[in-house]
């Protein structure tokens, strides 16, 4: 599909920040702040391929992993605002680093939203040797053992930790923090026994779920996923306030053009509408499309969120 520059914004190509000719006229860059295959880095590419499409110029997607996501997300905030450096912002450098790090060298007015794309909640785990079914079992089996077990996480102050860590103080139990460099070691040490638990996300855990290899006892979510209809939410649980997840977005340096910050945007939508969307609920990313607006308007709300689970888990930024 190729969708033309004045039908997108008309009169806005006529603006001196386009003077070099309509955007783009060039290859753009869209950062992903981690390693390639995971979930951002799966949004990045089926995004980069329907932009392309869209504007018969390249987009190439570039990792930039380090420093739970902000090395990749500082480059961007420091690019030229010209539109052709974007990044895929992702959850734990958009809102979750705030709430661990102390010295981050952007600040979040540093970059604008652009889109939110898509949300991956988070799913409660067990290796299938636990001796449990369901999450009131893994309570009781908690309680029965106070700190014996461990659960894993990608990383210090990521989304799964400080979400267990708010599960574990809603459900008054203790367990061991096992934390990792990424969800790929911390996953094989699930599967294989060596920790107990673990919160991740549906796409990453799914054909682990299908194939008996991990047992799936909550989902982080106001409400169920057409992906697991079967596992029940936390909410559902009695543990209304543990929801949360992953999510990615597409932003760009702050000083960029409104009105480039405006195509781009209205070709995101465009393209979202011609199947974008569809791809991303076809490998168990949960389509969001918000606009800017609405999309600056959650991630802020995320930011505080974050921030507040930190505080209430004694989890101090580093």
């Amino acid at each position: 599909m190729r969708i033309t520059r004045r039908a997108l914004l008309g009169a806005t190509l006529a603006s001196p920040a386009l003077a070099d000719g309509p955007f783009p006229n060039r290859p753009v860059r869209l950062v992903v702040a981690y390693p390639a295959g995971g979930s951002t880095d799966t949004v990045a590419r089926l995004t980069a391929d329907r932009l392309s499409r869209a504007w018969g110029q390249p987009v190439v997607v570039e990792n930039r992993p380090g420093a739970s996501g902000t090395l990749g997300a500082d480059q961007v905030a420091k690019a030229p605002p010209d539109g052709y450096t974007l990044l895929i912002g992702a959850s734990g450098e958009m809102a979750v680093a705030r709430a661990g790090m102390r010295n981050i060298p952007y600040a979040p007015t540093d970059l604008a939203a652009i889109a939110l794309l898509t949300e991956q909640p988070l799913i409660t785990l067990v290796n299938p040797g636990v001796p449990a079914t369901t999450l009131a079992e893994l309570i009781g089996l908690a309680r029965e053992r106070p700190g014996r077990l461990n659960y894993a996480s990608f990383g210090n102050a990521t989304a799964g930790h400080l979400l267990t860590e708010l599960f574990r103080l809603e459900a008054g139990i203790q367990v061991t923090h096992v934390p990792y460099r990424g969800s790929a070691p911390a996953m094989t040490d699930l599967l294989s026994g060596q920790v107990q638990m673990m919160m991740d996300t549906i796409p990453t855990t799914l054909p682990h779920i299908q194939a008996g290899r991990l047992r799936p006892l909550a989902l982080a979510r106001a409400t169920r996923a057409p992906s697991v209809p079967d596992v029940p939410t936390m909410p559902e649980l009695g543990f209304p306030t543990v929801v949360g997840g992953t999510w990615a977005s597409l932003v760009a340096p702050a000083r960029t053009p409104p009105e480039i910050l405006a195509l781009i945007g209205a070709t995101v939508q465009a393209v979202y509408r011609d199947g974008l969307g569809e791809a991303f609920r076809e490998r168990g990313l949960e389509p969001m499309g918000l606009e800017a607006p609405a999309a600056a308007a959650f991630i802020a709300a995320e930011q505080r969120k974050w921030v507040a689970i930190a505080e209430r888990a004694g989890i101090q930024p580093e």
